[in-house]
């Protein structure tokens, strides 16, 4: 969910950086330097699944495994986004650096969001059915929230784009469901595999 460069308003491109920075400032306090390879395991996962980039309008929509990263990290997620979305930026242009704040405070905030609503459910619950549930519920919440984030900044930029918003929130749909399948295909491993991932 790219936003490309030159369409956010200034002050909108503000409340990225902004909101961004705190989540970096948090995020890098609390990534446990133990655990730094698992931070840059999914950090190169986010960076691999949403290569291929679908263009939308002012935006994109790609996989990006949202709901996982934040599941595990926690505000880890917030480094461990910010490197993908700048690697991809130098090397690919997808986005672009000014817009980079905006783009890492959006997959990571709905990241975060659901890490805070069923990172506790998930981890503590010993129900198959419970926890494949949530987690579907999770990969897909975690892509509705993006998207409807991304249209709210490119509202609030330009009230122009408020048809291209509604669209790109309908086109994320089809994505939430399958973001939602493989949620919770690698939650359900890692609760059978490695449930340390998940403390």
């Amino acid at each position: 969910m790219h936003i490309s460069e030159g369409i956010l308003s200034g002050g909108m491109l503000i409340t990225g950086w902004a909101g961004s920075c705190a989540g970096l400032a948090i995020g890098l306090k609390k990534t446990d330097m133990n655990k730094i390879t698992r931070t840059a395991l999914l950090s190169s996962g986010f960076f691999l699944a949403s290569l291929v980039n679908i263009k939308l309008g002012p935006s994109s929509t790609h996989l990006s495994l949202l709901a996982p990263m934040g599941l595990i990290l926690g505000w880890g997620v917030f480094p461990a986004v910010f490197i993908a979305l700048l690697l991809q930026a130098l090397l690919f242009h997808f986005g672009g650096l000014l817009v980079l704040g905006a783009n890492n405070f959006i997959m990571s905030i709905s990241s975060l969001i659901i890490y805070i609503l069923f990172g506790r459910l998930i981890r503590d619950s010993s129900n198959k059915i419970l926890v494949t549930t949530l987690a579907f519920i999770s990969g897909a919440l975690a892509v509705i929230i993006a998207a409807f984030l991304v249209g709210l900044f490119l509202t609030l930029s330009d009230s122009n784009f408020i048809n291209a918003a509604k669209l790109i929130v309908i086109a994320h749909v089809p994505l939430a469901l399958i973001e939602g399948l493989v949620t919770s295909f690698i939650i359900a491993w890692l609760k059978k595999s490695a449930p340390e991932f998940l403390s």
